[in-house]
């Protein structure tokens, strides 16, 4: 840390650096007229005897050169603007400061230094409806707030607990002490507690968390294994642990039907015909066709035309708070409708993007079964269609509508390759042909006689993708899984228990068909496998 004198705006100053450090930042900010220079990229005194006596009494370790220490014949000009408090002559009382959760709120007249040095909190704001500054309840920001302020605190006010919208029509007091989990309903976990360092640490080491700025608490994605971290966490800090299921979604109103609207409006021809020209895969051209059925049809009374900026939002809301939609089903209902105006119409009615606001995406972490779990699955089919569709999706990764599309010339029983065509993103992969699976589907092979498609229902027809979910369904009812699981689970715990054993991300990354290794590294916080294994570097050394 070193100080050193400055010219800066026609004005002598003392320039102190420093690597970042809030710490310092803040107790800086004790000093009068201490400011944060965005041009030197560092902080900045008066050149006075006063702020440098100040500045030396907080930092003695400070490095300056001799001739920062001549600053007899220089005082600070005061400017008018900034009044000056005499602390020890006449002491004000009128100050209050409130501590409650994770907030500090301060109460005082307004004040030039008093601004400076509460705005020196990093966080910290204004709050104009209950009229007070608001510091976040940081480590050390209340023993600097009461050193600070000292005898002009009128009242010292710490709450035992705080008080918290844990829902839209639920209010609860958590008291310091106390930590609340409460899993959500679409698989994560909120975390509502006063500020502590070390349980902040590991939430901010988990994947996709994220904190609410609003309502002041932290989401994770939920795993048994976070949810124990946590708690162990939690315990070592003292914290009285509470731990709640969010209770499940109040009725919803369901997606109208051709039944339910006079004259139902089927998706324009204009509309299909761009889909299909700009080479949208099957699934989303149904989507969207879907999706905007759902949205003229809403306004079934008036002309497509009609429907302006304000309807749309309304019905965008009667999504969310009626048919209490995903976020992910709100994202494809705004992308299916701004396609229609900026596409299909070639741009004539812009959808502006201010006025449709996105939901943000809470990720979740994939839901697995152990190999144990897979293999009862597996072993309760007892027909061989059935079991080569579980076998085969679950032993090459394969997607439902990749393993939809396999054709008999897909599998390559010499290579032991199955070759997945225009897949997700167009894009064509092999991935691995088991040789557990081949008998199986040799044998299935005989049975069924197929012609073109790998796996064909009635009159030599594609497969549908509600036959082979309903296989699998059964299939987990069988065996006994109680985890909440679908046909996607066993692409899932395809890269899972590769990766327990061994097998290389990159590897895995092409097996899957990812286009980034971000979303194969996902599965490295799934797996507890393997920790076991590792040998901590302090067990290497010699210390005896």
């Amino acid at each position: 840390m070193k100080a050193s004198k400055i010219e800066h705006k026609g004005e002598n100053r003392i320039k102190v650096e420093f690597p970042y450090n809030q710490e310092i930042a803040s107790l800086l900010g004790q000093i009068p007229d201490a400011r944060w220079s965005q041009t030197m990229k560092a902080w900045h005194i008066p050149y006075s005897k006063m702020a440098f006596t100040k500045l030396t009494k907080l930092f003695p370790e400070i490095e300056y050169p001799k001739k920062v220490t001549d600053v007899k014949a220089y005082e600070p000009v005061i400017k008018t603007a900034v009044p000056v408090i005499n602390r020890q002559n006449k002491p004000n009382k009128n100050v209050s400061v409130e501590v409650a959760g994770r907030r500090i709120l301060l109460k005082l007249p307004k004040n030039a230094l008093d601004t400076h040095f509460i705005t020196s909190f990093r966080h910290s704001r204004w709050d104009g409806k209950q009229f007070c500054w608001i510091v976040p309840n940081y480590p050390e920001n209340l023993d600097l707030i009461k050193d600070y302020f000292n005898d002009r605190i009128r009242e010292l006010i710490v709450h035992e607990d705080f008080e918290v919208k844990t829902s839209s029509d639920s209010v609860r007091r958590i008291k310091t002490n106390e930590l609340l989990l409460i899993k959500t309903n679409n698989g994560r976990l909120k975390l509502i507690f006063a500020f502590n360092k070390p349980l902040s640490y590991i939430i901010k080491e988990m994947p996709f968390n994220y904190w609410d700025t609003k309502n002041k608490w932290w989401t994770i994605p939920y795993s048994e294994k976070f949810l124990h971290d946590i708690k162990n966490t939690a315990k070592s800090q003292s914290f009285n642990i509470l731990y709640e299921e969010e209770p499940k979604c109040e009725e919803k109103t369901r997606r109208m039907s051709p039944f339910d609207v006079p004259d139902y409006r089927r998706c324009p021809e204009e509309y299909l015909r761009k889909l299909v020209e700009l080479r949208y895969t099957k699934n989303t051209i149904r989507s969207y066709t879907t999706l905007f059925e759902e949205f003229i049809n809403y306004y079934h009374n008036f002309d497509i035309e009609q429907i302006n900026e304000k309807m749309i939002i309304a019905f965008l809301q009667y999504l969310v708070m009626d048919r209490k939609i995903s976020p992910s089903y709100q994202n494809q209902s705004i992308n299916a409708i701004k396609f229609y105006y900026e596409r299909v119409l070639g741009g004539k009615r812009k959808i502006y993007t201010h006025l449709v606001e996105r939901p943000r995406r809470e990720k979740t972490l994939p839901v697995v079964l152990n190999e144990t779990e897979m293999t009862n699955t597996i072993r309760q089919v007892k027909n061989i269609k059935h079991k080569a569709i579980i076998m085969l999706t679950y032993s090459s990764g394969l997607r439902l509508s990749e393993l939809l599309n396999l054709k008999i010339k897909d599998i390559d029983s010499k290579r032991m390759q199955v070759f997945v065509r225009q897949a997700k993103g167009r894009k064509d992969r092999y991935t691995l042909l088991s040789k557990k699976v081949l008998p199986v589907l040799r044998q299935y092979f005989e049975e069924y006689k197929p012609k073109e498609w790998l796996f064909e229902g009635a009159k030599g027809k594609q497969y549908s993708e509600s036959s082979v979910q309903t296989i699998v369904k059964e299939a987990y009812q069988r065996a006994g899984i109680k985890k909440k699981v679908s046909t996607h689970t066993l692409r899932h715990c395809f890269a899972t228990h590769l990766l327990e054993n061994g097998t290389d991300l990159r590897y895995i990354q092409v097996l899957m068909g990812h286009a980034s290794s971000k979303t194969t590294e996902i599965y490295t916080h799934v797996t507890t496998k393997g920790f076991d294994q590792i040998k901590n570097p302090l067990d290497n050394l010699d210390l005896e």
